[in-house]
């Protein structure tokens, strides 16, 4: 068989399974029904937690890895077909009416500390992970669907990701100056703020950059963190006048665990991870070095394929289904469900990724982005075994990006 009659005879393998992602802004209604059935046991609306950080990692194990790549001849034609568009739309209506029905639970009460918790972190979780369905959406050319990308952050107040993400992210990705790529030795608690405030202010400062050059004011409503937030506040606005302000600490609590959950993500994705400059003084252009990336077949499913993360940063239009797993990338020791939990435990995350980040540069620390305060921790572990200044490197050219084996 030629590789022209193989690919007209490709089908996806997973193509059934993608709309498991839904089951993901399901859980609080799975949570509730439990609740109820249980007469209100709070530990009911730990659901979330449990499947995602529990069971997903668990099948995830069992079911192992995953790096076959759709042949390059179909990737055209399945970037076409709208069934994979819907799934990511579907996840926004699940969002809000788990959204809706959480606030109605919190504002009735009677919760007890162990289900106030439960409640907070299984919505937080559902709307942290919505951060990721606006992530798919954002990068596309579709008004439609950038317009969706704003309409899953507004939960979370994350609006600004829309605009720091695709300017600032993926042009500083893998250096320094991006708040978004964790360095070498620093913890995720040391990430979080530097990131959370970084990405904000990036945002601000891009956005409004894109008015100034047009000599008009950053302050109307074309303005893209303007017009996103403003989507957080007329939708806290409706919940307040349908459930009482008595709302207002639950939503602002299961924001900050939702866009939590997203920097965690964040903080995994390049950690270590540096783009070296050339003898012009500018970063090497980014490849499937930059990026930390994972096959496992289930989390890359709930996910929409995230996990393959360099083939993103290189291709950021490219649809979910058609995203590719290379041989060059690094790749972590688990899924990004395991690996979520593994970075809030700062010594196991370091016992388990810092020996990974230093055997990529062939135990050269200067060509890795370090954490300047961690830098002679590092070296008195790990050694020195360069002394040149990464900024005076010149690229590796074996970088060549080479997809996985096809199906």
């Amino acid at each position: 068989m030629d590789r022209r009659s193989g690919a007209r005879r490709w089908r996806d393998p997973k193509r059934y399974a993608w709309p498991l992602a839904l089951l993901v802004p399901a859980l609080p209604f799975a949570g509730f029904a439990v609740w109820w059935a249980t007469g209100g046991v709070g530990w009911a609306w730990w659901i979330a937690p449990v499947v995602v950080f529990g069971a997903i990692p668990a099948v995830d194990v069992l079911l192992g890895d995953d790096p076959r790549n759709p042949p390059e001849e179909v990737a055209g034609r399945l970037q076409r077909v709208r069934y994979y568009r819907w799934i990511t739309y579907l996840y926004l209506p699940a969002q809000y009416a788990g959204l809706a029905l959480c606030c109605a639970v919190w504002v009735r009460g009677d919760l007890g500390v162990v289900g106030v918790a439960g409640l907070v972190l299984t919505t937080g979780i559902v709307n942290g992970i919505a951060i990721n369905t606006a992530h798919e959406l954002g990068h596309k050319r579709e008004a439609v669907e950038r317009w969706l990308s704003k309409v899953a952050l507004a939960p979370t107040g994350y609006g600004h990701f829309y605009v720091e993400h695709n300017r600032g992210h993926h042009v500083r990705v893998a250096t320094p100056e991006d708040p978004a790529s964790a360095r070498l030795g620093e913890s995720f608690w040391a990430f979080w703020p530097r990131t959370v405030l970084g990405s904000l202010v990036s945002a601000w400062r891009l956005e409004t950059a894109r008015f100034r050059l047009r000599s008009r004011t950053p302050w109307t409503w074309r303005n893209n963190v303007l017009n996103a937030w403003a989507m957080t506040a007329v939708l806290v606005g409706g919940l307040v006048a349908a459930f009482g302000v008595r709302v207002l600490p639950f939503l602002l609590l299961q924001a900050v665990v939702g866009f939590s959950l997203l920097e965690v993500v964040n903080y995994l994705e390049h950690y270590g991870l540096r783009r070296q400059r050339n003898a012009a003084g500018r970063y090497e252009k980014v490849d499937p070095r930059h990026s930390w990336n994972s096959d496992r077949v289930v989390t890359n499913v709930f996910l929409f394929q995230l996990q393959r993360h360099s083939d993103h940063h290189a291709n950021p239009l490219r649809r979910y289904q058609t995203l590719r797993s290379f041989d060059q990338s690094p790749q972590l020791p688990a899924g990004y469900a395991t690996m979520v939990v593994t970075a809030l435990v700062t010594p196991l995350w370091r016992r388990l990724m810092d020996p990974r980040v230093v055997a990529h540069y062939g135990g050269d620390l200067s060509l890795a982005n370090l954490h300047p305060p961690a830098t002679r921790r590092l070296r008195a572990r790990y050694g020195r075994s360069s002394t040149l200044d990464a900024a005076t490197r010149r690229p590796s050219t074996s970088g060549i990006a080479t997809p996985a084996p096809g199906p």
